[in-house]
């Protein structure tokens, strides 16, 4: 840091610096941050559990928003259903975390009737569509399945996230985006047998959709399943070009009973391999393996030998859907927001000066994620050219901003473009 210090002086500012003696705590979870409800159950709870969370979740239809394709291969949105769910979660002051899919065994979402695929009608009406049926696989009921074998479905997935991203990448709106194939879009069919270019797409379209994910996303952050680490499944394991993209990682059965040591953790270990978090998303949903798993999760005693901190903190989570929580007794609100806390990045500053034109302040992160989003420290209206985006747990970073702080800093800010004007980053700092 006496470099830094040292430097500061060497390039013009010479003026006397002095301290800025501020005092700020971080009194809740971050934005883009923390344990997520559904819209129905936030909606319900808002007004204990709103300031407890900052995100909710939602599974999303194509279906509910294509309304047909041109003959030169455009296709037909309106908007209106996905428009509404943004606003009814923003009007809380939360984000929200998507996810479209095409299977859910069961799923009455779409017509009413049970496990009818979101895909696209236009597509469903053509003649060389044709999809596969199951009665009951894995024991979760009637599922109908996307046929890949079709070019249309193969062309309409990635016109689709084509057109999505160039609309709702830079909406504050949105969090993240969490995409995927099979059921509930998780990488598996469990229960039925996987037919590739029948009901699961093929390692070759799998492989063109994480490149054009890559190129499409336009700084958004997109996450896959940690089931996209079986090689039966997918092609990631085996190419060295998608293990080096920057998608993120979500697990929806997270800290069931086997989860450590068990298949979950190996999925973990193999996609992520010890560094995905820093560039990728890490959430999920706590597991439904048990009844239990949800409601006791957030035990100060932990749930099978874990406490939700200490897996928290292994995983650097960012986010993780904790619907259920609310109504097992433990998760009150407080503790909800203690959970919520635990998780994502947390900025400290430890030294700020200003000498009256500018000013300069040394920051740490000591959550246990990074930020994925571009943040500053601004005074007043004058941003730092340095974000805080990617800012490692442990890691500091020097930021000089070329305006003055006031005495106690009370002019001294984080400003994001990604986050709704009722949210607000906070930071801690000590008086120096």
């Amino acid at each position: 840091m006496i470099v830094f210090w040292v430097a500061g002086l060497m390039v013009g500012h010479t003026q006397t610096w002095t301290m800025v003696e501020m005092n700020r705590e971080i009194t809740g979870p971050q934005p883009m941050t923390g344990l997520v409800l559904w819209p129905d159950e936030a909606r319900g709870r808002n007004i204990s559990y709103g300031k407890s969370i900052q995100l909710e979740f939602s599974y999303c239809l194509p279906c509910k928003v294509v309304m047909g394709c041109r003959d030169d291969g455009t296709i037909l949105y309106d908007w209106s259903w996905f428009e509404r769910l943004l606003d009814d979660v923003a009007s809380r002051g939360h984000q929200l975390v998507a996810r479209f899919r095409y299977e859910y065994p069961s799923g009455t979402d779409v017509d009413g009737k049970r496990g009818t695929t979101a895909v696209p009608q236009y597509i469903k009406q053509r003649s060389d569509y044709h999809e596969t049926y199951a009665s009951n696989p894995g024991g979760d009921g009637p599922t109908y399945y996307a046929d890949w074998s079709n070019t249309e479905l193969q062309r309409f997935t990635l016109q689709f996230y084509t057109d999505f991203c160039k609309r709702y990448s830079h909406d504050a709106r949105l969090a993240f985006l969490e995409v995927g194939f099979g059921h509930w879009s998780e990488y598996h069919l469990y229960g039925n047998e996987l037919q590739f270019g029948v009901n699961f797409p093929t390692k070759a379209f799998q492989r063109q959709f994480f490149l054009h994910m890559n190129k499409v996303a336009d700084g958004l952050p997109w996450l896959v399943s940690v089931d996209a680490s079986d090689r039966k499944y997918s092609p990631v394991m085996d190419e060295g070009e998608l293990m080096a993209l920057t998608f993120g990682l979500f697990d929806d059965s997270f800290m069931h009973k086997s989860h450590e040591g068990g298949f979950n953790e190996r999925c973990w270990n193999a996609i992520g391999r010890g560094v995905r978090w820093q560039t990728g998303v890490c959430g999920g949903e706590i597991s439904y393996y048990s009844p239990k798993d949800q409601k006791e999760f957030l035990s100060p005693d932990g749930l099978y030998g874990h406490t939700w901190e200490e897996q928290a903190r292994k995983y650097h989570i960012t986010f993780m859907i904790a619907n259920d929580a609310p109504r097992g007794g433990i998760a009150t609100a407080e503790r909800f927001r203690e959970g919520s806390m635990a998780t994502g990045y947390r900025f400290v500053v430890k030294r700020c000066e200003t000498n009256g034109s500018h000013t300069r302040m040394v920051v740490v992160n000591e959550g246990v994620a990074p930020l994925y989003r571009d943040a500053w420290f601004a005074v007043g209206d004058v941003r730092s050219t340095t974000s805080l985006r990617g800012l490692l747990p442990g890691e500091e970073c020097t930021i000089e901003i070329a305006a003055g702080a006031d005495a106690d800093g009370g002019n001294v800010n984080i400003v994001s473009d990604c986050i709704l004007p009722q949210q607000k980053i906070e930071f801690s700092a000590r008086r120096f």
